[in-house]
This record gives structure tokens, C-alpha cells and sequence, in this order.
């Protein structure tokens, strides 16, 4: 292990001299502004994490006792000591998605690496050369030729074969619901292991004590790379009676949003990935209004660019939660706003739906909060603050996915555990 440490810490060392490459792959082929907050997940952070992966790593024990009670460990008829044994699944297919390429690809890549893994990467289509520098970096670190492996494709045969060869031992895939279907039926033959961080419809609830809070939500979504990120939360409830008052100022916020190329640092709305989704977000828009929602700002392209997949900031006013717009995952800048009569009317609402991947309460009453925030049904839940750490994992329930990131347990996913029981 210390030997697999020492090789990864090069390997860290060489993702960190690409440093400005990649800064400038999140701009140009991502499209996240170059002053967005984001460029912290898309650059910054992974840089940083793969020493904290590696640290945490070599704590963790290749055996470790089970809990089995004395009476059932000494007997008149024997003696046993029964352990745990942590050893590397095999090969690992990571696929990852296209908002932030480095980082949803990183968070495969490195901790299967660590854990003793040999990975084959297939970044998206429509984001794949930064990962090539996950190649050129385990090159510059000396990995063992076949270790480390970048598969780059325009079509989908690929990632396709990497999910049903019966070579491969586990797949991990970060993308859209729909796909984590096929990629699942695609391992179901061969009973592969699946970790799945799919899409989400994250839900903001607004304690009354907070409602002032509520208008800089949306302006925060789309903001935050377009509002392409699947834990961004995009249904906003706030108090019914506050409903008037929020959506003006919210409003008014997000049409303040500066957008334009990702490259000008003025920029703070950049494109959404592709026509098609620039497309989606139309559709949606059109859909919430067809079943009585409205529009409060945005709700179209910008007059003022004539190129581009850009779409505007866009705050819905939607009447109930059953609006098309506020049950499935849009991943553009589109927020919608729904009033709540209670508490309970709102953690309802926020539990109706077929994803449960993050979760965000708002309130200055710290302990009305949590209660609110134990309540809500999701792989994770934010309570006044947003949270990435290597050593906090994440990881989806319902339709948002199968299995952990990060941490401890993220690193555990790609580890087989055997029991072994040793008597005499």
C-alpha cells in the first residue's frame, strides 16, 4: 500500500502541473465562466483532494476485526477469530459526465487507482480532453502500463462494451437517469457492481425565519454553471404568503446575471453544453407554463447573442409541485418557486419526487432546521451551507443512484470484502 501511495502521490504531482490546461479545458471545452464559482469543482478542488485521497486511504486497514461477541469467539468446542479482509474489486469502468468533466471523472479515477484498481475511463462525448491528461499524468508517475486507460469516443459502443464485458468487475457512472437504466441493464447479466450518481430535482425549502434569504437562491442556481449540476437545488419553497414578494426580488436578481462567453470574466451565465440541451430547457419552460406556471424572468434566449447555446436565467413561477418543471431534471438555468402552507405541506412537496440526491434547508432557527432537514428523503441534505469534502461522501437514492463518492466510504466501493473466520 505504501509503495501504491507513493506512486499516486506522483500522479498528483503530475495532475497539478496541468493545472492551467485544465483551467482553460473547463472554459473552453465545459463552457464554465472562468470567474464562476465553479471552476473550484472543475479544477481546484480534485487538484487539491488527491493527496487527502491517498492519506486516507493508507488508514484504512486491510483487516479489521468483526464484532462478534466473546461467547461466540470461546467455546468447550473451539477458539475463533473472525475478520474482515478488504481487497481490490478488479477492473473498473468509469464513465463520467460532461459538466465537470475532471471532477465526476476524478472521483473514480483516483480512489479505484488507490485501492489497487486497473481503470478504463470513458469521459463524455462532448467533454473529453481533459481526461486525456488522467493518461499523460499516470505516464509522467511511471503507473504500470495498463493501470491507467482513456478510452475517447464520438458514439456510445464503447462505454456500451465497458458495462457488459465480463472482464469488467464494477461500474461507476455519473450522467442522467435515463442512461443509469441502460447501464445497469447492460451489467445485470454479469451482475457487475454499480455505483450511480444520477440526475436529481433537489429541493430548497425557506423557513419562514429565513424568507429574506430566498432571492438570491435562484440567481445562486443558475449561476453556478448554468445551473448544470445535478445536486443544484432547483425547486425553491418558500412560505405561501411570502410567494408575491419572493419572486419579484428573485427576479430581479437573476436578470442581473451577466451572460456571455465563458472566457470574459464579467461572465456569470456561460452556454448550457449543446443545442440539445439549450433545446430542453425551451421545452420546459413552455411545459410549466402549458400547466399553469409563469414565467417571472428569462424564458428564452438572449436577444444579444446571435452564437451559442446560451439560454437566460429563468425563475418559474409554478402553482403545485405536479408541474412538469418541478418533477423532472432540467440542467440548465431554470429554477421554479412553490408556495407552502406549512412545514409539513413543504417537506412533502420535497419529498415527492423520484430522486433523492441532495437537499438544501434555509433557516435561522438552527434547530427547527435540522428537524426539517431529518425529515427529507435524500443522499444528502445541506443545512445553511453547501458542502464538498474527500472526506464526506455523497451519493443518491431512488432514481438519483446506487452507491457512495468520497470518503471512506467511496473508497470502499471499490474493495471486495471477505469474512474470514480462523479457528482453532
Amino acid at each position: 500500500m505504501k509503495e501504491r501511495g507513493a506512486a499516486m502521490t506522483r500522479f498528483g504531482e503530475a495532475l497539478r502541473g496541468h493545472e492551467a490546461r485544465l483551467r482553460e479545458l473547463a472554459v473552453t471545452e465545459a463552457g464554465c465562466p472562468i470567474s464562476s464559482q465553479v471552476m473550484f469543482a472543475q479544477v481546484d478542488g480534485p487538484l487539491r483532494m488527491t493527496d487527502e485521497i491517498i492519506g486516507m486511504a493508507l488508514t484504512m486497514p486491510d483487516f479489521e476485526d468483526n464484532p462478534v461477541p466473546l461467547h461466540e469467539r470461546v467455546t468447550p468446542y473451539y477458539v475463533i477469530q473472525s475478520i474482515k479482509r478488504w481487497t481490490p474489486v478488479g477492473v473498473v469502468s468509469a464513465i463520467s459526465a460532461y459538466n465537470v468533466p475532471l471532477f465526476t471523472a476524478f472521483w473514480k479515477v483516483v480512489p479505484a487507482l488507490m485501492t489497487g484498481n486497473s481503470v478504463v475511463l470513458r469521459p463524455n462525448p462532448l467533454t473529453p480532453i481533459s481526461s486525456l491528461i488522467f493518461a499523460q499524468a499516470a505516464e509522467e508517475a511511471g503507473l504500470p502500463p495498463g493501470v491507467m486507460n482513456v478510452l475517447i469516443e464520438q458514439g456510445i459502443e464503447g462505454g456500451q462494451m465497458m458495462s457488459e464485458h465480463p472482464a469488467v468487475d464494477l461500474v461507476s457512472f455519473t450522467g442522467s437517469c435515463d442512461v443509469g437504466v441502460k447501464v445497469a441493464q447492460q451489467a445485470a447479466p454479469t451482475l457487475k457492481r454499480l455505483v450511480l450518481e444520477l440526475g436529481g430535482k433537489s429541493a430548497q425549502i425557506v423557513l419562514p425565519d429565513a424568507v429574506d434569504r430566498a432571492p438570491f437562491l435562484g440567481q445562486m442556481v443558475c449561476g453556478s454553471h448554468a445551473g448544470q449540476g445535478c445536486v443544484l437545488g432547483t425547486r425553491i419553497f418558500v412560505p405561501e404568503e411570502s410567494k408575491a414578494e419572493v419572486l419579484e426580488k428573485m427576479g430581479a436578481a437573476a436578470s442581473s446575471l451577466k451572460i456571455g462567453v465563458a472566457s470574459d470574466p464579467a461572465t456569470q451565465i456561460g452556454p448550457v453544453i449543446s443545442a440539445g440541451q439549450r433545446a430542453r430547457c425551451e421545452r420546459f419552460a413552455q411545459a410549466a407554463v402549458d400547466a399553469g406556471g409563469k414565467v417571472v424572468a428569462g424564458g428564452k434566449r438572449p436577444a444579444h447573442m446571435d452564437k451559442g447555446y446560451f439560454w437566460e436565467a429563468t425563475i418559474l413561477d409554478l402553482p403545485d409541485n405536479k408541474n412538469p418543471a418541478a418533477q423532472e431534471e432540467i440542467f440548465g438555468p431554470v429554477v421554479g418557486v412553490i408556495g407552502y402552507r406549512d412545514l409539513d405541506h413543504a417537506i412533502e412537496m420535497a419529498n415527492d419526487t423520484r430522486f433523492g440526491l441532495s437537499g438544501h434547508i434555509h433557516g435561522v432557527d438552527k434547530v427547527k432546521s435540522l428537524e426539517v432537514a431529518k425529515r427529507i428523503r435524500s443522499g444528502a441534505v445541506n443545512v445553511n451551507a453547501g458542502f464538498s469534502s474527500a472526506y464526506a461522501s455523497g451519493g443518491g437514492i431512488k432514481m438519483s443512484g446506487l452507491g457512495r463518492e468520497r470518503g471512506i466510504e467511496g473508497l470502499r466501493e471499490f474493495q471486495i470484502q471477505t469474512t474470514m473466520n480462523i479457528g482453532g
